[in-house]
């Protein structure tokens, strides 16, 4: 009977573990990403590389090198990335970041805002200023310590 317990409280406590909602977000927050690496890379490929390939001559620079001493020094490479890195970056800002942003705004969402912080009479520690004692030094703070610093 102490084995079969075991098992269904193992078993209770992992769905109780696949269940938060931490776990949830993240697994579809990798999928999400799956999905739109996949919908990034098809832009990349079909619009920005034969864009580039229209004004440098070539869609693929990664077979461009010089030598030194016998040693090939593959700048193409660099340049691949870099271009990509920049591709993606700016596809990312202008369909997601932008739309995002202007969802957020529509929507009245308001960033939390940040609590006003002050240096500590003691130790100089900045605290927020609602504080009755400093966290880093324990220094026992009057109600008005922070107007008189």
């Amino acid at each position: 009977m102490g084995i079969v317990d075991g098992i269904g409280s193992t078993v209770k406590e992992f769905r109780s573990f696949i269940l938060k909602a931490n776990a949830i977000d993240l697994a579809i927050g990798v999928a999400i990403g799956v999905a739109f690496t996949a919908v990034i890379t098809a832009i990349v490929k079909g619009f920005f590389t034969p864009l580039i390939a229209a004004i440098f001559g070539r869609s693929n620079f990664s077979t461009l090198y010089f030598t030194i001493n016998g040693s090939h020094i593959l700048y193409g490479s660099v340049i691949n990335a870099i271009f990509t890195l920049l591709i993606v970056g700016l596809v990312l800002f202008f369909l997601v970041v932008k739309p995002m942003a202007a969802m957020k705004r529509r929507n009245g969402y308001e960033a939390p805002v940040e609590p006003e912080m002050a240096a500590c009479p003691a130790c100089l520690t900045s605290i927020n200023v609602g504080a009755s004692r400093c966290p880093a030094c324990t220094e026992s703070l009057a109600s008005d310590w922070s107007s008189a610093s």
